[in-house]
C-alpha cells in the first residue's frame, strides 16, 4: 500500500505530489541578513529596588538603561532589534542567519531553535528582531502586518509587591485618578483573609471605577517556594470564590504551571475566570492545557514560545477554543512592545499586562531605553505607526565599543 500525504485536507498518494524545485532566484526586492549583533546599554541613573512578590527576599532593581538588546542588521541597511541574548550565543545565530531572508520566519523557527537552545529566550529574541525587520522592510507597523483588529490596546497597572491593604488602596486610588481602567494585586499572604482583606480594602477605595485582577504566582511553587504559603485547590476554590464575591476579573496562577487536572476541576468548580500559562511554552503547552481545560484566559510570554510567530498560534487556537489571551508582561522592554502589537492584532486580547507599581517600579523606567517610548493616556496606549515595533533605541543610552 502506498502511503498517503495531506494536501489541503485531502488524501492524496506520494507519488502525486511534485518534487521539491531548486530554489528560484531571489528576486530584486528581496533583502538578506547581513549581521547579528548584541548591543549593550550603559546605565545612567539607579532609580531604587522593590521586593517582587513571585520571588519573597529578593530584590528587583530599577534604572535608566543598563542591560543589552538585539540587532539584526539587513543588506538594504535597515535593522530590527530585540530582547537580549546571551553574546556567547550570537556566532551561532550568524551561522543560522546571515544570508538568509528575514521575512522567512518559520524557517527560521524551525532552525535556530535548535542553534539556540536551551535558552528559548535566544530563538524568541531573534524572531522579535526579524518582525521588527519586517516590519521596517515593509514600511508598516508590525501590528498592521499582524492583522490590526484594533487602534489602541487597553493596559492594566501589575503591582509588583505585596505591599498593605492600605497601601494598594491609595495606590489603586491614585492609578484610577490617572485614568488606568485596570489594576493586577498580588495574592501571596500567608492566609487567605491576608489575601481577601487587600482585595477588600482596594475595592472599598474604588468601588468599580476599575477592573481588579489579581495573581498567585503559582502560590508558592515559584522560586520563593520555601515560604509556608503554598496553595493547594481547597485554598485555591475558596479563594476564588471570594474574589468572585468582591467582583474581581480573574484569579491568576493559583496551582503549578502543570497542574491541568487541579486547575480544571478549579476551573469546574467556580464562575470566576482562572488565567495563567506564563512559564509554559511552546504551542503544544498550550494547546495540551486548553485541551485539558486548565485556564479560561491564556497568558503566554513572548520570551518563552516563539516569540511573536509563535504567539500568534497560540492566539489563535485560543480564539478557537473561545478564551481570551493576556500575555505576560514581556520582560518589560522590548518583549513589552511586541506584545503591544500582538494584543493589537487579537480580536480575543481585551488587556496589556505593563508592570507598574510607582514610583520605584514606573513603566516608564523601563522603557526609557526608547527615544520614542509608546505612551500610556487614561489606561490606553494608541498603537505605534511608526514601521516595525515603531520604537528605536536611545543612541545616548548605547555603549560606545
Amino acid at each position: 500500500m502506498r502511503r498517503r500525504a495531506f494536501i489541503g485536507g485531502a488524501a492524496a498518494p506520494l507519488a502525486l505530489i511534485p518534487r521539491v524545485q531548486a530554489e528560484a532566484p531571489r528576486s530584486p526586492g528581496r533583502i538578506k541578513i547581513t549581521d547579528v549583533q548584541v548591543i549593550s546599554l550603559r546605565a545612567v541613573k539607579q532609580i531604587g529596588a522593590l521586593e517582587p512578590a513571585w520571588a519573597l527576599g529578593t530584590k528587583m532593581n530599577y534604572a535608566i538603561g543598563g542591560g543589552a538588546f538585539l540587532e539584526i542588521h539587513a543588506d538594504n541597511g535597515l535593522v530590527g532589534i530585540g530582547p537580549d541574548v546571551d553574546p556567547a550565543a550570537v556566532p551561532r545565530l550568524r551561522s543560522a542567519l546571515v544570508g538568509k531572508d528575514p521575512f522567512d520566519t518559520e524557517q527560521f523557527l524551525a532552525q535556530y531553535r535548535f542553534h539556540t537552545a536551551p535558552a528559548p529566550q535566544r530563538t524568541t529574541s531573534v524572531d522579535i528582531a526579524l518582525w521588527d525587520l519586517i516590519g521596517k522592510a515593509s514600511n508598516q507597523p508590525v501590528y498592521k502586518l499582524l492583522g490590526a483588529a484594533k487602534e489602541s490596546v487597553t493596559a492594566y497597572a501589575s503591582m509588583v509587591q505585596l505591599s498593605t491593604p492600605e497601601e494598594r488602596a491609595r495606590m489603586a486610588v491614585q492609578l484610577a485618578d490617572e485614568g488606568w481602567k485596570a489594576i493586577k494585586l498580588r495574592l501571596k499572604y500567608p492566609t487567605v483573609k491576608e489575601d481577601i482583606a487587600v482585595v477588600e480594602a482596594v475595592r472599598k477605595a474604588i468601588g468599580n471605577r476599575m477592573e481588579i485582577l489579581t495573581d498567585a504566582n503559582q502560590a508558592g511553587f515559584t522560586p520563593s517556594f520555601l515560604s509556608p504559603r503554598r496553595w493547594d485547590l481547597h485554598r485555591a476554590e475558596v479563594t476564588a470564590q471570594e474574589l468572585e464575591r468582591l467582583g474581581c476579573y480573574y484569579l491568576e496562577e493559583p496551582l503549578p504551571q502543570y497542574a491541568f487536572d487541579d486547575l480544571a476541576e478549579l476551573c469546574r468548580r467556580v464562575s470566576i475566570p482562572i488565567a495563567g500559562g506564563e512559564s509554559n511554552r511552546g504551542f503544544h503547552e498550550f494547546f495540551w492545557m486548553m485541551q485539558k481545560g486548565a485556564y479560561d484566559i491564556i497568558q503566554p510570554e513572548v520570551l518563552n514560545s516563539g516569540g511573536i510567530t509563535g504567539l500568534r498560534k497560540i492566539a489563535a487556537v485560543a480564539e478557537a477554543f473561545n478564551k481570551y489571551v493576556i500575555p505576560h508582561n514581556g520582560g518589560m522592554r522590548i518583549g513589552n512592545v511586541a506584545h503591544l502589537h500582538l494584543v493589537a492584532s487579537w480580536p480575543n486580547g481585551p488587556y496589556l499586562e505593563v508592570l507598574h507599581d510607582p514610583p520605584v517600579g514606573d513603566y516608564r523606567h523601563n522603557w526609557a531605553i526608547f527615544k520614542n517610548p509608546p505612551v500610556i493616556e487614561k489606561g490606553e496606549i494608541r498603537m505605534p505607526q511608526a514601521p516595525g515595533l515603531g520604537v528605536e533605541i536611545d543612541p545616548g543610552l548605547i555603549q560606545k565599543g
